[in-house]
């Protein structure tokens, strides 16, 4: 849906579906950020559990019991071996929600800092680790559970263009400080 919908035109936004796979999701991320250098990459994905969009604050190195759809857990139990426990994404996703809920759309965000220790947390901490935290994890419902995908899509494409926004003003903020 975000796909039909684009972003702004200055973005060029690069859609890839993730396999529910550990050893997939060490293999592509890296390669994904290799490939586009991007400025941001935004995850997005499917929580049962979910009744609201979710940002996620952060992601966790350790803790990944499940097995994947291949049947297969990281005997590690980790993303990255020696990684910090816990990586938080350079956007403030609390000015984001408050943004984003200004905005008076028909769908509720809220905050969350537990993408759930599978394969959502495993792929936001890889992402994280990869882009010294230039990365954000959007968890939504399943379709129809309250949201329709139009407005799941215009939701995402509020955040992403509020955090590429965060991210600018974040920037310009790091840039001043180091001229002096």
């Amino acid at each position: 849906e975000l796909e039909k919908l684009g972003l702004r035109d200055d973005v060029d936004l690069h859609v890839y579906e993730v396999p529910v796979e550990y050893q997939t999701v060490q293999r592509l991320i890296p390669a994904l950020w290799k490939k586009h250098s991007p400025q941001l990459v935004v995850h997005v994905g499917v929580s049962g559990m979910a009744t609201t969009v979710t940002l996620e604050k952060c992601g966790h190195n350790v803790g990944y019991k499940g097995l994947d759809n291949c049947r297969f857990c990281p005997g590690s139990q980790c993303c990255v071996e020696g990684g910090p426990e816990c990586i938080d994404s350079v956007i403030d996703m609390d000015a984001v929600c408050r943004r984003v809920s200004a905005l008076g759309l028909d769908v509720t965000v809220t905050i969350s800092k537990d993408a759930g220790r599978y394969l959502c947390d495993f792929t936001y901490y890889t992402s994280l680790y990869q882009s010294r935290g230039r990365s954000a994890f959007v968890h939504v419902p399943p379709l129809g559970k309250p949201y329709s995908a139009e407005q799941l899509g215009r939701a995402l494409q509020a955040i992403i263009e509020e955090m590429l926004e965060v991210l600018g003003h974040s920037e310009d903020k790091i840039n001043c400080q180091h001229e002096h």
